[in-house]
């Protein structure tokens, strides 16, 4: 899912769009890295005048020493992305990338282990 502020045009959602695919397809692809392992880039937040794009990722597994060896290799290869990101959306700005986790997919993973779990114990009565 790609955010872009409520507000602006449909090109802004669109760009976003465009930047999420791109950086996605870039570090599953491109970043040698062996702190960036399994990423998915889980949103773009992108500023109104394109200036910053807050990326937002999950990583498996998700326990803290993992997320934060992914968050510094990300953070590593920021300039490198978007040296590449330059490269392949042409807007006329290239925003800075600043990268932050994205803890829904493990909260989402324990409210289903905990449903299944009482589901369990209800099919037990």
């Amino acid at each position: 899912m790609t955010r872009h502020k409520p507000g602006g045009s449909g090109r802004g959602a669109r760009v976003a769009e465009q930047i999420h695919h791109d950086l996605a397809e870039m570090i599953r692809g491109e970043l040698k890295d062996p702190r960036v392992g399994l990423v998915t880039v889980t949103g773009v937040d992108l500023t109104a005048d394109y200036a910053y794009a807050t990326v937002w990722f999950s990583v498996f597994p998700g326990d803290e020493q993992t997320v934060a060896n992914t968050l510094e290799g990300l953070q590593r290869a920021a300039g490198f992305l978007r040296s590449q990101l330059f490269r392949r959306v042409r807007i006329h700005t290239t925003p800075q990338l600043r990268f932050a986790h994205d803890p829904s997919v493990e909260r989402g993973a324990s409210m289903s282990a905990l449903i299944d779990q009482a589901n369990a114990v209800q099919g037990k009565d």
